[in-house]
């Protein structure tokens, strides 16, 4: 037997904004020199948009024919009309004049003294009517209407202009929260991928709370915006027309009107914790295939199946051009608010999706795992990273695609890499596997206290799996197996393989292992989980001598990259996985000549028996393999034999 063992803003106050308050939409003074006079008062805190939008589905019209659909944005009534001379200013107080005695002459030159005082503090508290030459205010605006209508027209007509021109910043000085509503409009023209942009007021009308001392006007205002969704050849453009409404209110006390700023002025229904978002939508698909036109369905293997019924219901987006284009409300972490789509596009459909599974290579993947119950295996090309065959023995589990279970030794392969990466050790490295080993009060113990002497090449460890050739090496691997397992195997991060929008994250490391825990994780248990699919990666690196993301549809796109191996780390750990099926555990399994292997057993806490694992590659048969048989034995009694069958029906 082997010894194989088994995580609202405020506006800012416009006497603190400077000497660059900007210009209204359409005019062309420039910047005043010196800071701009102002109420001691700011926006009125009373001042609160009091409307209730209406429902998305009755902002949004249902779409024309067409590849492009645009939605009528009515006819809003009233034309911009664009204010450019409001501004501050301030009284001088006049000194009296008096003629006399010397003091006289003196009582006058104090009465002038503090009548420059008094001016002073009158620059600072005195609200002068439009018609200066000063410039207009920081933030919100003096309109020139002759009536509050007017008056909240022109607000909102400059609000929109310098939105639709994408100044975004003197959009947001038109309104009372700046911060707010400039995150909130480069927060919609990125998420939107916003191209033209055209906006149109209509007509004001009295706002709930108005009076006379406190005018409040309703503006509607229609939206027509070109967006998109997804980025190169799959990326999707269409027009999204719709109507929104702000508030435009004066200040109390003041000239001084402002844009009530809310989170659905941008889009109805839109709150502080939402946003609106251009999404593709896949295209549907009547029916998936293997390599060669079959249904996929016909295997009737259970991971097999799961990935018809989600490749049906959600096809890639990168499929050609056949996704569709929505608009629709998100939350903070990116999930669609129920009910708040809207179809700008309609997705295509296929009428036949076809895989990467390769017929002949699912059919004996299929017969080999038949060979025990709660058994599963995953072949890939590693020249390609295509997969080849996912087949489950276990009823209704995946467990070549689910299983989140400790790889066992077949995890040696992992640590083997880190180990000759930075030069601590090569296959001919003396290296004693001791029966016991205790590391931070805990001791390990080899299977059946098994040990090998000082001086044991460490490829002779490896092949005879002896746990504490590895365990030793503990403290030269913090942080070194989590970041090797990423950096040249490409894993310890989500895949997309090409089930619809899913990816998942198939191995797990914790980088913040140490001690006794990344003792246990040299030999390949402790914290570390991984799949079948994951393991049969890490074969077809070594095999190819570089990463390629697993994929499971012609056109996925592989955006997970790692490091090539180092030539000589290469080199070694085929030495060591040869030397597996000619001396080591894999010997007497019956693989062939070309044929590279390590087993695997890990113990699981609750089970009767270990699970098993083995993974080979073959590069004369352009494959590579994982077999995992779940509460089992050892890897060269279960896992072995069925990869060894699998090799042999393949050709």
């Amino acid at each position: 037997m082997t010894s194989e063992t088994s995580d609202n803003s405020s506006p800012p106050d416009p006497s603190d904004a400077g000497d660059e308050p900007g210009s209204a939409p359409g005019g062309t003074g420039a910047p005043p020199t010196a800071p701009i006079p102002v109420p001691a008062a700011g926006p009125d805190p009373e001042e609160q948009d009091a409307r209730q939008p209406d429902a998305w589905q009755q902002e949004v019209r249902q779409p024309e024919a067409g590849a492009s659909r645009s939605y009528p944005l009515g006819q809003p009534g009233g034309q911009p009309v664009y204010h450019t001379s409001g501004v501050y200013g301030a009284h001088h107080a006049r000194p009296s004049q008096r003629g006399g005695n010397r003091r006289t002459v003196i009582l006058a030159v104090i009465a002038a003294v503090l009548a420059v005082v008094v001016a002073a503090v009158l620059l600072v508290v005195v609200v002068f009517k439009p018609g200066s030459s000063s410039g207009p205010p920081a933030y919100g605006m003096v309109p020139t209407g002759s009536s509050s209508q007017q008056d909240g027209e022109q607000v909102a007509a400059a609000f929109l202009a310098a939105w639709q021109s994408q100044d975004l910043a003197q959009a947001a000085n038109y309104t009372d929260q700046p911060a707010a509503a400039k995150a909130a409009l480069a927060s919609y023209a990125k998420n939107l991928k916003l191209g033209k942009f055209a906006l149109t007021a209509g007509a004001a009308s009295s706002a709930a709370g108005s009076t006379a001392a406190k005018p409040r006007e309703n503006v509607p205002f229609a939206v027509s915006a070109s967006v998109a969704a997804g980025s190169g050849t799959s990326a999707v453009r269409g027009t999204w027309g719709y109507h929104s409404t702000l508030v435009a209110y004066q200040q109390a006390k003041s000239d001084v009107w402002f844009v009530a700023w809310q989170p659905d002025v941008v889009a109805p229904n839109v709150t502080a914790a939402t946003h609106v978002t251009a999404v593709l939508v896949p295209p549907t698909v009547t029916e998936v295939t293997d390599a060669s036109g079959g249904t996929l369905t016909r295997y009737k293997d259970p991971g097999l199946d799961t990935i018809s019924g989600l490749l049906a219901a959600s096809a890639p987006t990168n499929e050609g051009a056949n996704a569709g284009l929505d608009v629709q409300i998100a939350t903070k972490a990116g999930k669609p608010v129920a009910n708040s789509q809207a179809e700008l596009i309609a997705p295509g459909n296929y009428p036949t999706l076809s895989t990467t599974i390769n017929p002949t290579v699912e059919a004996a993947a299929r017969t080999s795992v038949a060979m025990h119950n709660e058994s599963s295996m995953v072949a890939i090309q590693p020249s390609t990273g295509k997969i080849l065959a996912i087949a489950n023995n276990a009823g209704f589990n995946d467990f070549a695609l689910t299983a989140d279970v400790a790889p066992g030794s077949t995890m040696k392969t992992i640590t083997s890499t880190a180990l000759f990466n930075a030069g601590l050790a090569t296959p001919s490295t003396g290296v004693a596997c001791p029966a016991a080993y205790t590391v931070t009060g805990i001791t390990y113990h080899n299977d059946q206290g098994e040990s090998e002497p000082a001086g044991t090449p460490f490829a002779d460890d490896f092949a005879q799996s002896c746990n504490n050739a590895f365990t030793q090496w503990w403290p030269h691997l913090s942080g070194k197996l989590a970041s090797t397992a990423k950096d040249y195997y490409g894993l310890n991060q989500k895949w997309d393989i090409g089930i619809g929008n899913a990816s998942a994250s198939y191995f797990n490391a914790p980088a913040s292992a140490s001690g006794s825990e990344l003792a246990q994780e040299a030999f390949g248990e402790g914290s570390l989980t991984a799949t079948p699919l994951a393991m049969a990666s890490v074969a077809a690196t070594i095999e190819s001598g570089s990463f390629k993301q697993p994929v499971l549809t012609l056109n996925t796109k592989q955006t997970v990259t790692a490091k090539p191996l180092p030539a000589n780390t290469d080199q070694y750990l085929k030495q060591e996985m040869r030397d597996v099926v000619t001396e080591g555990t894999g010997a007497g399994l019956g693989f062939g000549s070309t044929v590279y292997a390590k087993t695997g057993t890990a113990d699981i806490q609750g089970q009767d028996q270990p699970n098993s694992w083995l993974i080979a590659f073959d590069p004369t048969k352009d494959i590579a393999v994982a077999c995992l048989v779940v509460n089992a034995g050892y890897g060269a009694q279960y896992a072995g034999p069925e990869v060894s069958a699998f090799l042999k029906a393949i050709g």
